[in-house]
């Protein structure tokens, strides 16, 4: 059941292969209010994945229409494939009053930081580059050439770390799912978040 109060709105992005969704799936089993937006995707669904859980997935030709008709908060061409979240959907969980978390990579947080959303952003850094390339050697069954794109790609997006307002470490799973879950339980807590709850107990004072 969510609260009357609009919900906060949170971005994690990562290099791929850190493990920032993995991460913000094991948050929200722990924490109640928190969803996580689905992304849409015109990649291919990969092995265990299922169309409606894990993304949305539709053709490219879908997907430059919903681009077409602005129905995008933000969008990415990532080593070929597009990904985007749906504008209308987030909103539609904030209302409700649910917390949301954005999974989403630095361009994908650039555009959202851009369009002057309230946000609370969490970059995921890998431990090395060394520990990255075998986590994304273990799990993919990419190409060599689409390893070594994301390769490059993840040498850019860790310099932009210094954008964030938190990160974490992903250098055991449980240890770095406490940390991520300390941010957001922290960003409840803040004055602004409590104020109307704080006032009402003032008055109790009166």
């Amino acid at each position: 059941m969510s609260s009357n109060a609009r919900g906060l709105l949170f971005i994690v992005s990562a290099p791929s292969g850190a493990g920032k969704t993995t991460l913000v799936e094991r948050l929200v089993e722990q924490l109640p209010n928190l969803r996580m937006s689905r992304s849409y995707t015109s990649r291919l669904a990969r092995d265990g994945e299922a169309d409606g859980v894990d993304y949305n997935f539709v053709s490219r030709e879908r997907f430059e229409e919903m681009i077409a008709a602005g129905d995008f908060l933000e969008w990415a061409d990532v080593v070929g494939n597009l990904y985007g979240t749906c504008a209308n959907d987030t909103e539609r969980l904030l209302e409700e009053g649910f917390d949301v978390v954005l999974v989403i990579d630095v361009q994908g947080a650039r555009k959202v930081r851009a369009a002057g959303l309230d946000t609370t952003t969490v970059f995921v850094m890998p431990p090395s580059f060394g520990e990255l390339e075998h986590r994304l050697r273990s799990r993919s069954k990419d190409s060599e050439e689409a390893i070594q794109r994301r390769l490059q790609v993840a040498r850019a997006e860790v310099a932009a770390f210094a954008d964030y307002d938190f990160v974490v470490i992903n250098d055991e799973l449980t240890a770095a799912v406490d940390r991520l879950r300390s941010i957001v339980v922290a960003e409840r807590a803040t004055l602004q978040r409590m104020w109307g709850a704080v006032e009402t107990i003032v008055r109790t004072f009166s």
